[in-house]
């Protein structure tokens, strides 16, 4: 952390990240996940070192000028020494060339365009320039460890950059046939994790992960191929995490769509600040993940309509600030929902998590 502690100490006038973000027109949603990422000590410090210059990916469709102009609002952000707001415009419309889906002033979902950021960021700072000749079918032979392992560096070979090593992590998949009890396994790699929530009163956070990883059974019209008995079988499906990332995004699903009208489920949703133990929700051969939450983006309103803001902990002055477009304040309330940032503990290391709703 000797890093992170210089560049934070090397303007002593400097605001650490306390400047807020002028709307430009509906845009909440995208002020709200730059200040979560804003937070983001191993995006945040990349950008602040110029780390991402040596990584800059000029083959790609935007150039690498989508990361420059993040890292430029990243250091207006935390070098600044007399602006109390600056405005993202420069940024925004990078990101609409982008994806041209964010231009206009439609109110838009933080979750979906936190998605559309991170994949624009790590298109221009991939430091992969092949193509590797691997496929997922050479490696079906293996115990579901070691395959899982190679999966992973499988993907690697494709997907490689600051943003992977951030925000990477790996879900497996195991169905399992009803009918001879062949099992299947899959590997998937994921940068978020978007987790249902019951329906029913108060519930934790590990009451909706519970609900992510439960035990489905394919039948009817779902069924899949078993490929012991060559013919579709009803099966049962469960999820679970193979391997952690550094930050964990939590996105709860708490909008859905139905043939009358979009609605939003008000469920309050209960989690910690510190030490979220999640290696229940393991597979077998994963390592102990323990997270701090350090972020949230947090939503009020309804389906129709809302507003975004964030909550986040400052690494400078280690207390929780409130984030309102260009105001900004200490927080005292407890941050109980929406998009969260975490951060995971592993020895001496520390991780982090977001959460989106």
């Amino acid at each position: 952390h000797k890093g992170r502690f210089n560049i934070l100490s090397h303007q002593n006038k400097s605001r650490h990240g306390l400047v807020g973000l002028k709307n430009l027109g509906n845009t909440c949603f995208m002020n709200s996940i730059l200040q979560c990422l804003s937070n983001t000590s191993g995006l945040r410090d990349y950008c602040l070192r110029n780390g991402h210059r040596t990584d800059l990916n000029n083959n790609c469709r935007t150039e690498g000028e989508l990361m420059e102009e993040f890292a430029r609002l990243m250091q207006s952000l935390w070098t600044s020494a007399h602006n109390d707001v600056i405005s993202p415009s420069d940024f925004r419309s990078q990101i609409q060339k982008y994806a041209p889906k964010f231009a206009g002033c439609n109110q838009q979902d933080a979750q979906e365009f936190l998605r559309f950021l991170l994949d624009g960021l790590h298109n221009d700072v991939n430091r992969v320039t092949g193509c590797p000749k691997l496929s997922a079918e050479d490696f079906d032979h293996l115990p579901d460890e070691e395959k899982g392992k190679q999966m992973w560096n499988m993907y690697l070979e494709r997907e490689d950059s600051q943003v992977v090593d951030l925000f990477g992590g790996q879900l497996r998949s195991s169905l399992t046939c009803t009918v001879c009890g062949f099992r299947s396994t899959v590997f998937d790699p994921f940068w978020d994790l978007s987790i249902p929530i019951k329906n029913l009163g108060d519930v934790t956070l590990k009451d909706c992960l519970k609900l992510f990883t439960k035990e489905d059974v394919l039948d009817g019209e779902e069924q899949p191929t078993c490929n012991n008995c060559k013919a579709r079988r009803k099966c049962t499906k469960r999820l679970s995490i193979q391997k952690f990332p550094q930050i964990l995004v939590l996105h709860l699903k708490r909008f859905s769509d139905s043939n009358v009208r979009a609605s939003k489920l008000s469920t309050y949703v209960n989690f910690p600040l510190k030490e979220l133990d999640l290696r229940e929700f393991a597979s077998e051969s994963s390592e102990r993940p323990v997270y701090n939450l350090y972020a949230v983006s947090n939503h009020t309103g309804n389906a129709l309509g809302g507003h975004y803001t964030a909550y986040c902990r400052n690494s400078a002055h280690g207390e929780w600030y409130s984030y309102n477009d260009c105001r900004y304040q200490l927080s005292l309330h407890h941050v109980t929902e929406h998009v969260s940032l975490s951060e995971r503990q592993r020895a001496a290391e520390c991780s982090q998590a977001l959460c989106v709703t």
